[in-house]
Order: structure tokens, then sequence, then C-alpha cells
């Protein structure tokens, strides 16, 4: 897997790059990194090209403003597919990273073959939402490694944090790592987003949702009325939290290569 950096509004953006045929990107969460998907990536790459994008202010990229839009962090996805005279691809975004492929999805709408939302939504954030990203982004700027040892560890399913303690350990030390205009500028994208269920609807996009009973972030309850949307083709309800790539690591990815190969086939 080779590690790429492409300048994008002047500033450096990392990815990474491995195997062959029709591509797959891949798209992290917030205070998440491109590192994440390593097993992903290395399964999928045995038959696809697999792209693994470190979105700005996280991972080894830069930050580029104050807020990092999920258009504008969209535009980062199309660069890099640009770069490398990619014409249509698979999307898929954990959290955030759903987010950004909805906003890519949006403006693009007849380049993705496909976009998975992983443990994400088409919803806007509600008031209620807005308020606590207000209220994380006052306790960032006071207190940023509370704020991220206390947050990563509550996006896990209660009985999962004791079984994955080491993983969150890991992903805990990556995230200190992030700069606080990174987390802050994340937050502000994430709390102006619109709302995009429409292309659930109406765009030729097909969706496949990965959603779980159990997720604190995103309650089940507000992602099962999409579940239904016209273009939603395939589905995966888990009985654990918001990090369904750790917590139902191999039905997560064995449904995600399910999905992808079955619109290969439809495209062939």
């Amino acid at each position: 897997m080779s590690s790429k950096f492409i300048s994008h509004r002047g500033t450096p953006i990392h990815y990474t790059d491995a195997g062959r045929g029709s591509a797959v990107i891949l798209l992290h969460g917030f205070l998440e990194n491109s590192t994440m998907w390593k097993d992903y990536a290395a399964e999928l790459a045995k038959s696809y090209r697999v792209i693994c994008i470190d979105l700005p202010g996280h991972g080894k990229s830069d930050c580029f403003g104050y807020v990092h839009s999920m258009d504008e962090m969209a535009a980062v996805v199309k660069a890099i597919a640009d770069h490398h005279h990619l014409k249509r691809y698979h999307i898929v975004g954990h959290s955030m990273g759903g987010y950004v492929a909805l906003a890519f999805g949006e403006k693009h709408p007849d380049v993705p073959k496909s976009i998975t939302l992983f443990h994400s939504t088409a919803l806007a954030d509600s008031d209620e939402k807005k308020v606590d990203r207000s209220r994380a982004i006052k306790l960032v700027k006071e207190q940023p490694e509370a704020f991220v040892k206390h947050s990563l560890p509550m996006l896990f399913r209660s009985k999962s944090r004791k079984i994955y303690r080491t993983e969150i350990k890991g992903m805990i030390a990556e995230a200190l790592k992030m700069p606080v205009q990174g987390i802050i500028a994340a937050l502000e994208g994430m709390k102006e987003r619109p709302d995009r269920e429409v292309l659930l609807h109406l765009s030729p996009i097909p969706f496949l949702f990965i959603t779980g009973k159990r997720d604190t972030v995103l309650p089940f309850e507000k992602i099962e009325p999409q579940l239904s949307a016209p273009m939603v083709v395939d589905r995966l309800i888990t009985e654990n939290g918001h990090m369904g790539f750790i917590e139902d690591r191999d039905l997560c990815l064995e449904t995600l290569t399910y999905f992808i190969n079955d619109i290969e086939k439809a495209h062939a």
C-alpha cells in the first residue's frame, strides 16, 4: 500500500493507494483517519483499487481553513480521483465520511457507482445536535485532550469498551495527534451541513446502509425510516454501536464486499 500526497488549495492531503481494478474510495469519520481502514483495504485490494483518504485536519493531512465543510472535503475526494483519472468509483464513508460522500453525490450524482453510509445519515443535525456541537467546540478549545479521551470510547457499545480496550487506546493516540484547528473545523462543518435525504429518493446512486441498533451517536430510530428509501438497495442492521468496522468487523466487511461485487456485476 503506497502512501501519497496531493496539494489541494495549497494544502498537503494524504492518502494511500493499493490494488488494481475498479476503484473504491474509503472515507473515515470524525477523530479518525485512513488507518481505520487497514483491514478493509487489505481485503478489498485483492479485487479492487482501494484509495483511503485522510480528510483535511485528520491523519497526515493539513488544515486549509477554520471550517471544513462537507462540500470542501468532497472537493478533496474529487481532486484525488481526478488526479488519477478515475471516472466512476464506489465511495464508502464512516460517520462524517458518509456526510462527505453525500456532499459528493449531490455535486456529482453521475460519478459514484455506489455510496455506502457506514453508521452515517442523510439527515442534517437537529437543533439539539447543533447545540451539542457548539458545546464540543468550546470544550475542544479549552481541553482538547479531555475531549478526545471522553468522546472516542462513547462511540462504542458499553460492553464493547472493555472488549476493544486496546483498539480504543490506539484510536485515542491517533486522535491526539490532530491539531485543535482540525477538530474544530470538522465540528463546524458537520454542524452546518444540509439535509441530503433527497439523494436516497431521487438520485441515480445505489446506497448501502450499515447501522447499529445500539448506536449512541446516530440512534437507530432516526436511521430506520431512511432504510426504506428507494435508492437504498441493501442494508445491514447490527446489534452493536457506532463502530461496526471494529465491533462487527467481519460481518460489515462481508456485507460491503458483496454489495460492491453486486454493483460491479450490474455494470459489467
